[in-house]
């Protein structure tokens, strides 16, 4: 069939492709690649990707386009659900013969109530749906798809057997041909990483068992699944040709430092190549492992300390201590790699008390920026179930976003509020950029660099006015 695969217009700005945690509106404008549409596009011959938010493309242009196709494939997630479900029904208006369906976190967990969301929905691809896209893509028989959630000609739903996890990952084609047939680069931004940058995947699974972390326990798996090394560098020197202008490679696996050895081993073949490249890590790499990494080009580490509080990291099942997080910061200061921390306030066990514990905490270790999330229990992961067993979370705020695609405060405690914790996002940001040695961190980066100086100028502005769309959610 003639596939479309998109990501469909929603909130302006709305990053729902996200490999990242969450799917929201960001404090400064960033878009990830939209990779998990990447990939079964790649084994789709002659199919298309359309990622509609970043390239401003509305549903009026994406409805023309879709009657040129027998299929449409779109992500969604549980902020964007609605919105998404509305564009298939407009979709269909445009071309009636149209098949539908949907993959990501949202419906692999929730199948049989994504399909009952409307009779437009035919089918929804659960778990990892790669190849359960391409036997729908290839029109096979829907009753004969492993993985497949659809409806059938009495409009009854169906649910196939699972699939099995891929774990040949070589078998997967490169995302990166895809990304320069359908997409232009330069749209995708993220404030900390050069630009342009590439991000993709060289594996999939993370042996954490962090009970927010959304693609571990709905799609991924706990058990890293990894391409070879050979399989990676011919993927970065494909793209190094094909993207001469990219300036950094970011590898969006949720734990690339989990298998240091393989870690050394790209990073040393990726250092044969020159390039700058960047990943996620856990608090907790050796300072030899760091030191092999930065040697052959490592520029910068994304990561998630999540609270400065002992007791909430247990409490998440984080598996982290707060000591070890501090000695590997250190080494990395010292070795010169630039850090990314993210943390997420309203945790399980949070207090006003543990707010000011991480805000201090984060101004010890001294990241070069953050970012600052709020506790989102999505369906499929253990902090959910938690939150509904207790009643931390409203039907309300269920859809984890406000109505402009902000992020909000979804869960609240006995001891603390929806706001308490709402408004201590902003508390947190100030209180970390808003000292001296910070700012006169930023302001000799900007002066040392006029493409900086304006990323900077322009981030300020952006970053005002998060502040003020948050302070019209409060109001």
């Amino acid at each position: 069939m003639r596939t479309l695969f998109l990501q469909a217009p929603s909130f302006d700005g709305f990053d729902g492709g996200a490999g990242s945690r969450y799917q929201a509106k960001r404090e400064i404008a960033s878009f990830w690649y939209p990779t998990w549409l990447a990939q079964p596009a790649a084994l789709v011959e002659g199919s298309k990707l359309i990622d509609a938010p970043p390239h401003k493309i509305g549903l009026d242009a994406v409805a023309k386009q879709a009657r040129d196709y027998d299929l449409v494939v779109l992500h969604t997630s549980t902020p964007s659900f609605d919105s998404d479900v509305k564009t298939i029904e407009a979709l269909k208006a445009a071309n009636p013969g149209l098949k539908a369906g949907l993959i990501g976190a949202k419906v692999a967990v929730q199948a049989d109530e994504s399909l009952k969301a409307s009779p437009l929905i035919d089918f929804v691809a659960r778990n990892e749906f790669d190849f359960t896209i391409k036997d729908v893509a290839d029109d096979r028989d829907f009753a004969a798809i492993k993985g497949l959630s659809w409806r059938n000609g009495s409009g009854q739903i169906v649910h196939n057997d699972e699939r099995p996890v891929v774990h040949d990952m070589d078998q997967l084609p490169f995302v990166t041909p895809v990304y320069q047939r359908d997409l232009k680069i330069e749209n995708y931004f993220i404030g900390y990483l050069k630009h342009p940058y590439i991000s993709f995947y060289t594996g999939r699974g993370c042996k954490s068992r962090c009970t927010f972390c959304l693609w571990p326990q709905t799609v991924g798996g706990h058990r890293y699944r990894t391409r070879s090394v050979g399989h990676v560098i011919d993927e970065i020197r494909w793209a190094k040709a094909a993207f001469p202008q990219v300036k950094e490679f970011f590898f969006d696996d949720d734990t690339f430092t989990d298998d240091a050895p393989r870690a050394e081993a790209i990073a040393r073949e990726l250092g044969k190549l020159g390039v700058t490249w960047s990943c996620n890590a856990k608090a907790n790499v050796p300072r030899d492992t760091l030191k092999v990494m930065r040697d052959n080009g490592l520029r910068l580490l994304l990561v998630g300390y999540e609270s400065g509080n002992q007791q909430i990291l247990h409490n998440i099942k984080k598996g982290m201590l707060v000591d070890v997080a501090k000695r590997f910061t250190k080494d990395c200061h010292e070795l010169g790699i630039v850090i990314h921390g993210t943390f997420i306030l309203g945790l399980p066990g949070e207090t006003t008390e543990t707010i000011r514990e991480t805000i201090d905490f984060a101004k010890e270790i001294n990241p070069h920026t953050i970012q600052v999330s709020l506790a989102a229990p999505y369906p499929g992961t253990f902090l959910y179930k938690q939150a509904i067993e207790n009643g931390w979370l409203d039907d309300a705020n269920a859809e984890l976003v406000n109505a402009d695609g902000v992020q909000i405060a979804p869960l609240h405690y006995p001891h603390l509020s929806h706001s308490e914790i709402f408004h201590s996002v902003e508390d947190f940001y100030r209180s970390f950029y808003f000292r001296a040695p910070k700012i006169a961190s930023i302001v000799g980066e900007m002066v040392r660099s006029p493409e900086m100086m304006k990323r900077r100028l322009r981030e300020g502005v952006e970053f005002w006015r998060f502040l003020r769309s948050r302070a019209d959610v409060a109001a």
